[in-house]
């Protein structure tokens, strides 16, 4: 049964490569997963109609802001193929999100992450491998764990 159940999460495992992907940003730019090889990562699923997302948004804003200075890169992946633009530009003005919000207009890299739901994160380090997958509501103890995974460490 283990086996069966790392198969099917072998895309987000911890310790396996992260799946590289393109997606278009709220405002027109594109961001690829690749290109931020050697800064932490810390991907965020999301849906607007999703109660425990707009929840634990506010203290995903705050760790972006409170470890801007480690390089850390925050991208909000929306599961744009399950909304409507309309909601997801309040969702986002009205949390005033610092960060790159995702567009995955056909659902391909919700598919290669294997999402089972949102919100779900995923740590990826500088080398581009997950470090952890949080799969539903993140707490704040979580959070710290998958940062302490990613983030560098200062050598004495």
């Amino acid at each position: 049964m283990v086996t069966i159940v790392a198969a099917a999460l072998a895309s987000q495992a911890p310790a396996s490569a992260a799946p590289d992907f393109t997606l278009a940003t709220l405002v027109g730019d594109s961001v690829t997963l690749s290109s931020m090889k050697g800064r932490p990562v810390f991907l965020n699923f999301w849906a607007t109609w999703c109660k425990p997302c707009r929840g634990e948004m506010a203290d995903i804003i705050a760790t972006y802001g409170a470890h801007s200075d480690e390089h850390l890169v925050v991208l909000a992946i929306n599961l744009t193929d399950q909304e409507h633009m309309a909601d997801v530009r309040r969702f986002v003005t009205e949390l005033q999100m610092p960060f790159p919000v995702l567009l995955d207009r056909n659902g391909k890299v919700r598919k290669s992450y294997r999402l089972r739901g949102v919100p779900t994160s995923v740590f990826i380090d500088s080398l581009g491998v997950v470090r952890l997958v949080n799969p539903g509501p993140i707490s704040t103890e979580t959070l710290q764990r998958g940062l302490a995974q990613i983030l560098a460490k200062e050598e004495p």
